[in-house]
């Protein structure tokens, strides 16, 4: 690996880093930066329809709106560079607090990116969240193992 491709590595995982502070904080700017403006974001495994950025991150700023908490971690980050392209799979935990929920709730699972290099430095232009498994869920039929088509 070069020098290079490192650094490329380095700032791809930040920006997951990013877009994990940004959700956990509620800074809708900051998730803003974390993508390209023309991006399309997929969480349809929560029960989001996917879209564009800005259709996207509104239904998610109203929905995390109730949470009182929420922490993502994000770990085993993946990146396959291919130039100013990337693949990234990355893993998530997600302990929050669900309103009307006694204790918290938990989720786990995968962050699928495709990534590309703008003047502003690494963005993602593709998320797709993997959601595989919650525990504690107001739901129970979506406790456990919970994969959606």
């Amino acid at each position: 690996m070069t020098p290079d491709e490192l650094c490329d590595k380095y700032a791809i995982t930040e920006l997951l880093y990013r877009y994990a502070t940004a959700v956990d904080t509620k800074d809708w700017k900051k998730m803003e930066s974390v993508f390209t403006e023309d991006a399309h974001l997929d969480y349809s495994s929560v029960g989001y329809r996917p879209g564009p950025r800005d259709e996207v991150l509104a239904q998610l700023q109203k929905a995390l709106s109730y949470l009182p908490m929420s922490q993502h971690f994000v770990t085993n980050v993946e990146v396959d560079l291919d130039g100013d392209r990337a693949t990234v799979r990355a893993m998530f935990y997600n302990p929050m607090q669900l309103p009307g929920v006694d204790g918290l709730t938990y989720c786990g699972g995968n962050y699928h990116h495709e990534v590309v290099r703008t003047s502003e430095g690494w963005k993602s232009c593709r998320l797709t969240e993997e959601s595989l498994w919650f525990s504690n869920h107001p739901d129970p039929s979506k406790n456990g193992t919970h994969r959606s088509s």
